[in-house]
């Protein structure tokens, strides 16, 4: 036995792998055996004496007794001073033995990964039965559920109320219903690259379980994962360049959320998590911690050239910039550099001392001598040297981008200052009253609509303030969790604040739609006496059939109904047709309700909406206005 574990142990010291330190790696031998490792089992074959102890010949084929190989590694004779691979180092690795901390390609990996979800819904208190399409064995099936669809129940709103809409653009708002997965995917065509910013407060789970989400209840966490993955993905392709995307999330979604997006927009653009305190005074039915924050992960579409824009979120702070010129607000800074201790004396930098020449009844400034000119120097009234805030070449440039002006004070001293136009540094967490939900969203929108249509909207200025600093005036922003319309609102408040002219997008496919979102709107635009928008929806695709379904009055008609929807594409995949067929005589002895209601539970609710290459199919009834606008949207004729 010495002599077989002597041997053994010759032959595994030429796997670099096994060893560190000049050990050998007990752990590491023992797991490579396992996978069955190609390159140790040769190695093993390559001594006669270990082929023959751990190898059996049958029908001329090699078969390796892993169990009694492990055995002896395991045999405390064998390594007793065996070191473990791991001990400098504690993370995850691959099976390459690198560490995951240090690879670029890690992704998070849930049950329908690979599939996209349509995770269609109408109603609040609507289920089904999710059809989950595999982006590998269903290609055909996803592209066409994918392809553009139909709009339809086109109007237009403006101050002088509802009108009938002949022209659509970009220069449209728009409020789209329908399925968001859909609805992004048909505006893809006419947006991708020109969204600035997407805001979106996702369905999620605020009961404190990670299993389910109050947006469909039959969701389970990792139907949900591929719900939010289709969706951020597809959005992704709208953004401009240097666009944002913003995100709500409660604590039980964060971690995977992250990771999620880390995945899809890359780490290197995660630009920040805002904790937003929305309910100070904190949950009252915790069982632990009174949640009383939320948060909102931020990703640039490409970190290295999106910018925030200069923008003051305090109310208090705002009025400190006094000023302003054809660039924009500012407050005036002492050039003098008085921070930074004894770093910036002039005996610690020479460079950045030097005279300044000001015209006394002008205020001109040179660095060059003249007569009548006065010397200024970085001084402080007690007589300490101190250093301009740039060198020469700076402030030469900075002077003639006309951001260098002289002040004479009171009493009669001229200092030097710049425009400082950088406005407030925005943190990380928000804690004012303005991002209170209960008085700035439930109450803003009670005392918009007259009653409480909608639960736990967002506080206005949580939504306002995010936009704010992502966007300039004239951009795109995207929501396509609509929800009671706060991110709409927000773009007409803010543009209303600033003189802006940005745009949005809004989708949301459940019914409130109509009566909570679409009046927030008008009522807001009627409110401010300015602004428009284009209300439209996703054609549905068996809402035909259901139209027809319920104007029926007889059973003749009924079954001319059936006879077609058997014939289509738009059955559901629980529905077998010969079963039906051989039961007839019972659908037929059904209440004229029952038959109706039968009839229409045998649709695919995942085949709701019609295509846009399918607008000329004669068999869906559609007029020639709604082709007309479709084709202004979709082909700019």
């Amino acid at each position: 036995m010495d002599n077989l574990l002597s041997k053994l142990e010759a032959i595994l010291i030429k796997d670099p792998r096994l060893m560190v330190d000049g050990k050998l790696l007990r752990n590491k031998v023992i797991e490579l055996s396992y996978k069955l490792d190609a390159q140790l089992l040769e190695l093993l074959m390559s001594d006669p004496t270990i082929e023959k102890y751990f190898f059996t010949q049958v029908n001329g084929t090699k078969i390796f007794d892993s169990r009694k190989f492990q055995e002896l590694v395991s045999n405390k004779q064998f390594l007793p001073d065996s070191y473990t691979s791991f001990k400098n180092k504690i993370g995850l690795i691959d099976d390459n033995d690198h560490f995951i901390s240090e690879k670029g390609d890690v992704e998070l990996v849930w049950p329908y990964k690979d599939c996209v979800l349509e995770g269609g819904q109408s109603k609040d208190e609507q289920q089904r039965d999710e059809i989950f399409w595999n982006e590998t064995l269903a290609p055909d099936q996803i592209d066409r559920l994918l392809y553009p669809k139909v709009l339809t129940n086109f109007s237009k709103y403006t101050v002088d109320g509802f009108q009938k809409l002949n022209h659509i653009s970009l220069d449209d708002n728009l409020i789209i219903k329908g399925n968001n997965l859909l609805a992004l995917s048909s505006i893809r065509r006419k947006y991708e690259g020109k969204i600035k910013m997407i805001y979106i407060d996702p369905p999620y789970n605020t009961s404190g379980s990670g299993d389910t989400f109050s947006y469909n209840n039959s969701f389970k966490h990792s139907t949900w994962l591929t719900f939010m993955s289709n969706r951020i993905r597809l959005a992704k392709e709208l953004l401009t360049n240097d666009g944002f995307i913003a995100i709500a999330i409660d604590h039980v979604e964060l971690f995977y959320l992250g990771v999620l997006v880390d995945e899809i927009f890359g780490r290197e653009n995660r630009v920040g998590i805002v904790s937003v305190v929305h309910k100070p005074e904190g949950r009252n039915q915790e069982k632990f911690f009174a949640t009383s924050n939320e948060f909102m992960l931020v990703y640039a579409k490409n970190k290295s050239i999106a910018k925030f824009t200069s923008v003051i979120l305090d109310e208090e702070k705002k009025k400190e910039y006094n000023k302003s010129d054809e660039k924009g607000v500012y407050k005036l800074n002492n050039y003098l550099r008085s921070g930074g201790g004894d770093h910036n004396l002039r005996v610690n930098k020479p460079h950045f001392f030097y005279p300044i020449y000001v015209n006394p009844d002008t205020l001109e400034i040179s660095l060059e001598y003249q007569n009548g000119l006065v010397e200024v120097l970085p001084i402080t009234s007690s007589g300490q040297e101190r250093t301009w805030k740039t060198k020469k070449d700076t402030f030469i440039e900075r002077l003639n981008e006309g951001e260098i002006v002289a002040v004479k004070e009171a009493d009669g001293t001229i200092t030097i200052n710049e425009k400082y136009r950088q406005g407030q540094l925005i943190k990380t967490h928000w804690i004012g009253k303005r991002y209170n939900a209960i008085n700035n969203g439930t109450k803003v929108l009670e005392n918009i609509l007259g009653s409480k249509e909608f639960s736990y909207p967002k506080s206005l200025y949580t939504v306002q303030d995010i936009i704010n600093i992502c966007t300039n005036k004239d951009d795109i922003v995207l929501d396509f969790f609509a929800g009671s319309g706060t991110t709409a609102h927000a773009v007409l408040n803010l543009n209303k604040e600033d003189g802006g002219n940005r745009k949005f997008i809004i989708i949301e496919q459940m019914d409130y739609i109509r009566n909570v979102t679409v009046e927030r709107i008008k009522k807001i635009i009627e409110q401010f006496g300015k602004g428009s928008f284009v209300y439209c929806e996703l054609l549905q695709l068996n809402e035909c059939f259901i139209d027809e379904i319920k104007a029926s009055q007889t059973d003749e008609q009924l079954m001319n109904i059936w006879k077609k929807i058997k014939e289509s594409d738009f059955l559901s995949y629980k529905i077998d047709i010969n079963i039906f067929e051989e039961n007839i005589t019972q659908f037929k002895e059904l209440s004229m309700i029952n038959k109706k209601k039968f009839l229409i539970e045998t649709l695919d609710k995942n085949m709701l909406y019609v295509n846009y290459c399918d607008i000329d199919n004669g068999d869906y009834s559609i007029d020639d206005y709604i082709k007309s606008i479709n084709r202004q949207f979709y082909e700019g004729v």
